[in-house]
């Protein structure tokens, strides 16, 4: 087990590290926007760290306006949990933070879930582009929270299971959406929402996007019924090679997540997807990007739950 004790994972050196990201230049009002008329109220029965904005008379930290706003674990505790989130390649369960940092395990739940909200890309950029080629595909794992049809053998069929449609830029970026109905019409919408009309799109043999496809510069598929998986330059490996790591960490290191906060989830793949090695990203810059993400963002317990 990690040693909290030591001088890296103190209050104030976190806050530092975090003041250096979120406040470069010096701080900034959460409320006003005010950087320059800010006064630092250090000592006596002041908290370390708080800043009071001479403008609009607030006072505030840097945690404030953020997913960490309001949350009573030391603050060197959210920094080393975000450091173990995006540095573990197959992400760390909720029952591991529990036991690493010694809260309860609701507490490292919540943690968790304000980490992924972080992670989220508020406004994500197109994928694709002219003479670019951009794959999509569909995986369906786990059961509904609610399901309305089963097999003879009393399994849920493909409408009883969780679908995930993923659109990977190769070479690039990714996005990922959970789908609560698999149809033609929903997934066409994604599909042009978030894709360049100017890319090459490749599929599977799948009916889902024929039509939509018509719309792109060209649309080339592999049939996976007949045993092609590849055709020259015309395959969908990529996208199932990310699903393939996201159903084994599921499975694996997550082992049970509700429906409705699988979007939190692919959110953390996708950005840890998004900023990978490949990309020219560090575990540090990782990081970094991953801080930067908790400004204009809180999550209470009743919404994440």
């Amino acid at each position: 087990m990690t040693d909290l004790s030591q001088p890296a994972f103190h209050d104030d050196a976190a806050r530092r590290h975090l003041e250096s990201i979120y406040w470069p230049n010096g701080p900034i009002c959460p409320h006003c926007g005010e950087c320059e008329n800010v006064t630092r109220l250090e000592g006596g029965a002041h908290r370390p760290g708080v800043v009071q904005c001479n403008r609009c008379r607030q006072q505030f930290t840097v945690t404030v306006g953020t997913v960490l706003e309001r949350s009573k674990i030391p603050l060197h505790k959210w920094v080393h949990a975000m450091h173990l989130m995006c540095a573990s390649k197959k992400g760390i369960s909720a029952h591991q933070l529990h036991r690493v940092f010694g809260i309860s395990y609701k507490s490292a739940w919540f943690m968790a879930h304000r980490l992924r909200e972080a992670l989220r890309d508020p406004a994500p950029e197109g994928l694709g582009g002219a003479g670019k080629v951009v794959e999509a595909d569909e995986t369906y794992f786990g059961t509904k929270d609610v399901v309305t049809k089963r097999t003879k053998h009393g399994k849920p069929g493909l409408s009883g299971k969780r679908a995930v449609l993923g659109l990977v830029e190769r070479g690039g970026k990714v996005r990922t959406v959970h789908i609560s109905k698999v149809g033609s019409a929903n997934v066409a919408d994604i599909v042009r929402r978030k894709l360049s009309r100017q890319s090459r799109l490749m599929t599977d043999e799948s009916r889902l996007y024929i039509k939509v496809g018509e719309e792109f510069a060209r649309h080339q598929s592999v049939t996976h019924s007949a045993g092609e998986y590849v055709r020259d330059d015309v395959h969908t490996n990529t996208i199932e090679g990310y699903f393939s790591v996201f159903k084994r960490v599921m499975k694996g290191v997550y082992q049970h997540c509700g429906e409705a906060h699988l979007h939190r989830y692919l959110s953390e793949f996708d950005f840890r997807y998004n900023t990978r090695a490949k990309l020219g990203f560090t575990d540090a810059d990782r990081a970094v990007v991953a801080w930067l993400g908790i400004k204009g963002k809180r999550l209470t317990y009743r919404r994440a739950d």
